[in-house]
């Protein structure tokens, strides 16, 4: 209970009996006084919505209404009737000897974090961005680690989508995959960019719904996936998600992994890629709020197996070449070739090893392939391999090409990226599948080099990097900057640019456009690889293709960097609102 000391004098009873409402400043607190029914009323004069001044808002009934977006709160305890609104502070009131004194406690003070935590369940519930960003903001303020955001995130998106995992997520797992290489004013807003496309996949799906494990932990992991691959080859979510289940109850996250790896290349380059992609990102989105919510995040992925198109049905992958019969037959001699490379040596790749799999025959890069398992390269080698080259299709893409063949090369490179990920987390004969699926992709995009466009060199300069990464932020500033972003950055590494620093300016130039699901995608997985490789041009290559794609489809609208900035700015206490 407050005590006396705890209330400080505001202004005189009859004044604010006489005038309705009263606003007073008293220890850097700007409050709205109000007499309404008999009654006095102290609320924050700061609507919490966008801060305007509620002294000039209006009361009727109890209820006091904002005149700027009609927000409505109940004005004994400052409860908002609109849940894009958040309440608005109230605070003890008393008349004394005809004074009226104020105690600046707020009535309900729950803990900051807590109350940023509800706020963005309710951001995410209703899909209110700017809600969404002042949560997120107000939970870094708070020093909450972005483990807990990415958590409410994973946990609201794998519930609220019957048909599961897609974009949002894979958007929120690419954020937080990127948050180390961003400067710390950028990371609020890569959380901010995964939870707002969460709540946007989410909005008016009907929820998901669990389908327990089976009650025995008497079935082996060789069964499980068994019966899982079997399930999603005749697309049985419910039976896919009991044994799922089970695995995950039974297995190490590793065995899990794998189980999934197996039956998402038991066909071919799914959804495009996509669903690779995703189950991958599902992994990787546990890496960073614990597998112990892999009971709720992993089943999510199910029905990108069980609904997925499998490009073994589409002509691109069987005519005038018979790609998915190649690729079958590979895969029947996997176990044989990777027996005899387990008893070789070391294996060294050929210096035109990329150009073999940059051709125009896809016979000679799957002999290529086969001969490297078999001279004992390593998934994860061989991944490394054909991701470089699906990256050197987007660095030399011909901008003469039709815009969404941007698309073309830029599923081949993540879903070759997400196979090297991949190999890293586990070791199954299995991924050597994706990684001869991804070579044939590479194969597809070939005529989208048709010509190359020439790598840009550049091999000393005296320019400034710093003013080259300005440079670059203004190139994005345009349309069509495609072969201009690229030199750019090759120009930055000529100069002997920090790479960490260009990764920073490329992350506030992606974080500050309504960029798309791609090309979020891009950045991670160029980020990815560029710390994936040791070679220092295979890194500057990295960044020279992504800012070329960024460069295609930047500017855009960046209404959602608007919503971050007021968010913002409400949050410093800044004016949003200014009379004229």
């Amino acid at each position: 209970m407050a005590t006396n000391q705890s209330f400080v004098r505001v202004g005189d009873a009859d004044e604010l009996r006489d005038e309705g409402r009263l606003l007073v400043n008293r220890n850097g607190r700007s409050l709205a006084l109000f007499y309404h029914e008999g009654e006095f009323r102290a609320v924050d004069n700061r609507c919490p919505h966008m801060g305007f001044p509620l002294t000039e808002g209006s009361v009727e009934d109890g209820i006091l209404t904002c005149h700027w977006h009609h927000a409505r709160f109940e004005l004994s305890c400052g409860d908002t009737f609109d849940p894009w609104a958040d309440d608005v502070q109230a605070f003890p009131i008393e008349e004394r000897d005809g004074d009226i004194y104020v105690n600046l406690t707020p009535k309900r003070d729950s803990p900051p974090e807590q109350h940023w935590k509800e706020r963005l369940e309710t951001g995410l519930e209703e899909n209110l961005r700017l809600v969404v960003a002042k949560s997120v903001i107000g939970l870094s303020n708070e020093d909450v680690s972005a483990s807990e955001p990415l958590r409410i995130g994973a946990e609201f998106g794998t519930r609220y989508r019957d048909q599961g995992w897609s974009s949002g997520l894979t958007i929120h797992s690419c954020m937080a995959n990127v948050l180390p290489d961003l400067r710390d004013d950028d990371r609020p807003r890569a959380l901010y960019t995964g939870l707002r496309h969460v709540a946007s996949d989410c909005q008016g799906e009907s929820p998901r719904f669990d389908q327990p494990s089976f009650e025995t932990e008497e079935v082996s992991a060789d069964r499980l996936r068994r019966w899982f691959r079997d399930c999603v080859e005749v697309r049985d979510d419910d039976g896919a998600e009991r044994c799922l289940q089970t695995a995950i109850a039974t297995l190490e996250p590793e065995t899990v992994a794998e189980i999934l790896y197996a039956a998402a290349t038991d066909h071919l380059y799914l959804d495009a890629g996509h669903s690779f992609d995703f189950i991958n990102k599902s992994l990787e989105l546990l890496d960073h709020i614990g597998w112990e919510h892999a009971e709720n995040v992993l089943p999510s992925v199910i029905p990108r197996l069980t609904t997925a198109q499998r490009s073994e049905e589409l002509s691109s992958w069987t005519q005038p070449i018979d790609l998915a019969e190649l690729l079958f037959d590979c895969f029947d001699q996997l176990p044989e070739l990777v027996e005899a490379g387990g008893s070789g040596g070391e294996w060294n790749e050929p210096d035109d090893f990329t150009d073999t799999l940059l051709s125009d025959d896809p016979h000679a890069i799957l002999d290529a392939l086969k001969a490297a398992i078999q001279e004992g390269a390593t998934c994860e080698e061989l991944a490394n391999s054909v991701s470089f080259a699906s990256m050197m299709r987007i660095a030399q893409f011909g901008t003469a090409n039709e815009f969404n063949d941007w698309n073309t090369v830029h599923h081949t490179f993540t879903y070759n990226n997400a196979v090297q990920q991949a190999a890293k987390r586990a070791s199954s004969t299995a991924l050597y599948r994706g990684v001869l699926t991804g070579a044939m992709s590479v194969y597809l995009d070939r005529f989208l080099n048709t010509p190359p466009t020439p790598m840009p060199s550049i091999d000393s300069t005296d320019a400034d990097p710093d003013d080259l990464r300005e440079e670059l932020l203004e190139t994005f500033d345009e349309e069509g900057n495609v072969n201009a972003a690229g030199a750019i950055v090759a120009e930055y590494f000529a100069a002997d640019g920090d790479p960490e620093n260009l990764k920073e300016t490329l992350g506030r130039a992606l974080l500050r456009e309504d960029a798309g699901f791609h090309t979020l995608q891009n950045l991670e997985a160029s980020f990815a690889q560029f710390d994936l490789r040791e070679d220092a041009d295979e890194k500057e290559l990295a960044l020279i293709s992504l800012a070329r794609y960024m460069g295609a489809h930047f500017p855009t609208r960046r209404e959602a960097e608007q919503t971050y900035v007021i968010a913002d700015r409400l949050n410093r206490g800044e004016k949003i609102y200014e009379a004229n």
